[in-house]
């Protein structure tokens, strides 16, 4: 048929199919969900223009240039087989992630979890990206949300700005929602160099032996941890402004704020003693401080749960009464920053496009998932469906039963009206089948139970989605 024969919507079907592919796809927002929407996109065969505005226009929390820089702990949670955490890494491993390869190159001990050593991390991700023929790196502040020309179809975009979005792209995007930004304040722990750390009182060892020697600990007397919990309660904080309700996320609450909930919640929290036992007594101390190690080098070590907004004169004078720290060289003080979100329930579908605008889609901490992983997750995820929305394919959403899909179902159909940040946990996911749930009481042997028919039909949707996407390549 000759095109001059074909309808007004037809004539669009075609001159889209056939040109829609030199189109680029926009990714805003460097971090860990950019940078994962970028790669994915580009190993799929789309070219793509990946926005980062650092170091134009810097942050309150960010302290170099690199792509995916990590500015709170360097720990991204357990990889503990049978945790939900872990069935996030794995879908994510399985599914090619980039950011997963470069955490297992810069892994460093840390027990059960999976940490990285954020420099090396940062610096392999952004070469990476460089190297790849298909992302092109701009440079620059992106100030509005693309629209594209009258008349033409808006540009392929995902915002992936992180919870640290610019001022001027916040207002875009509160325009565009119809809606003021959700906010929470987070806290970024101390980091002490390692030789300035008294070993003659510190021990090294990791929880209930998972990990040999992975931590520094040191332990409290009963009457070291009173005289710390009242020093630290009653230390001066940074002030913050005056017109914002305070308002912390619970997984990262200040140590200091944690304190004032009562004399011994310390100790059951990010001191807890648990499973530590000193070499020198043989015994669990009163409290205990953990330190895990930040690099290859391991010359750097961050307090474990010591996130905190004191000034820094009041973080060296408190922190210094913790045995082991008398004479700690901070290399970095802890710090606040403001996170913000959109209530992604009112904005956006599982596909993580936007219910308005097919062609627009949020990726990471700023559609209100909290967590390294977690933010990795919804770009590879954006990145994909990126793609789809170019080869006028319909956009895919994650099994129902895995940890990626029981994200993007939070973020995209919770029924609340306080809307807030959520990691991954089995309170999530889907559970499992009624024969199963009365076959496996015990909770532990159920959830690898779970994790492994979650990994099932994981796999089953991987295939799938290679095989086709690959036949379309083919194409």
């Amino acid at each position: 048929m000759h095109i001059g024969q074909l309808c007004r919507d037809d004539l669009r079907h075609f001159v889209y199919n056939h040109f829609v592919m030199d189109e680029v796809i926009n990714v805003i927002g460097g971090g860990l969900a950019g940078v994962e929407a970028a790669w994915q996109a580009a190993e799929m065969g789309a070219s793509v223009r990946l926005n980062e505005m650092r170091p134009v226009q810097q942050t309150p929390a960010h302290r170099t240039d690199k792509l995916a820089e990590i500015v709170c702990s360097n720990s991204l949670k357990t990889d503990e087989p049978g945790s939900a955490p872990y069935l996030l890494k794995e879908e994510l491993r399985r599914g090619r992630s980039l950011v997963m390869e470069a955490a297992e190159a810069t892994k460093v001990p840390a027990g059960a979890a999976l940490s990285v050593d954020r420099f090396k991390f940062a610096e392999l991700i952004t070469e990476r990206i460089e190297a790849h023929p298909n992302i092109e790196i701009v440079r620059e502040e992106v100030k509005e949300i693309p629209t594209g020309k009258q008349d033409a179809y808006p540009p392929v975009t995902i915002i992936a700005t992180g919870p640290l979005t610019s001022e001027a792209l916040t207002a875009e995007i509160m325009r565009f929602t119809g809606d003021d930004q959700l906010y929470f304040y987070d806290a970024i722990a101390p980091i002490v160099a390692a030789d300035s750390i008294d070993m003659s009182i510190a021990f090294k060892a990791a929880r209930y032996g998972k990990g040999g020697d992975d931590y520094i600990n040191c332990p409290m007397s009963p009457e070291q941890y009173d005289v710390f919990y009242n020093e630290l309660v009653a230390a001066k904080s940074v002030p913050l402004k005056r017109f914002e309700n305070t308002r912390w996320f619970e997984s990262c609450l200040p140590i200091e704020e944690a304190a004032r909930r009562g004399f011994d919640t310390l100790r059951y929290g990010p001191m807890k003693p648990r499973g530590l036992p000193d070499p020198k007594t043989g015994r669990e101390p009163w409290a205990c401080v953990q330190l895990r190690q930040e690099n290859l080098m391991a010359d750097a070590y961050g307090l474990v749960g010591f996130q905190n907004h004191l000034r820094y004169g009041e973080q060296a004078r408190v922190l210094r009464l913790i045995p082991g720290l008398e004479d700690a060289e901070f290399l970095q003080f802890g710090q606040i920053h403001r996170n913000t979100f959109i209530n992604s329930p009112k904005i956006l579908n599982e596909t993580l496009a936007t219910r308005t605008n097919p062609r627009l889609r949020f990726a990471g901490q700023i559609t209100g998932v909290e967590g390294y992983v977690e933010s990795v997750a919804t770009g590879w995820l954006a990145g994909i469906n990126a793609v789809r929305v170019l080869r006028d394919q319909p956009m895919i959403a994650a099994p129902q039963t895995s940890a990626i899909g029981a994200l993007c179902r939070y973020v995209s159909n919770v029924e609340t009206k306080n809307f807030q940040p959520v990691n991954i946990t089995f309170g999530l996911l889907e559970p499992l089948p009624v024969e199963l749930r009365k076959k496996h009481r015990n909770k532990r042997e159920r959830h690898m139970v779970q994790v492994q028919h979650a990994l099932g039909d994981w796999d089953a949707f991987i295939v799938d989605f290679y095989r086709g996407d690959a036949e379309t390549q083919r194409a």
